[in-house]
């Protein structure tokens, strides 16, 4: 999922491009639950889409905190 999908738009390897980088140095201060309610929820005036009729919370929270490893699995983005 991060490579096809977050990968379109921050970059397949997550260091920006449409959207911005996805790295964990980029996310450390974010709080988590504000990432959760991005991707669920999507950004208005953005062009980050709403993940919620595609992905639960629990799996958002999955996906959270794999972004927020250093550095996020080689086989999750590649």
């Amino acid at each position: 999922m991060l490579k096809h999908d977050c990968g379109s738009c921050h970059g397949l390897t997550l260091k920006g491009g449409l959207g911005p980088p996805l790295l964990a140095a980029d996310l450390k201060k974010t709080p988590d639950d504000y990432l959760i309610l991005t991707i669920q929820n999507g950004r208005k005036g953005t062009a980050m889409p709403p993940w919620k009729p595609f992905i639960t919370e629990q799996e958002t929270r999955w996906l959270v905190q794999n972004l927020l490893k250093n550095p996020v699995e080689p086989t999750l983005v590649r």
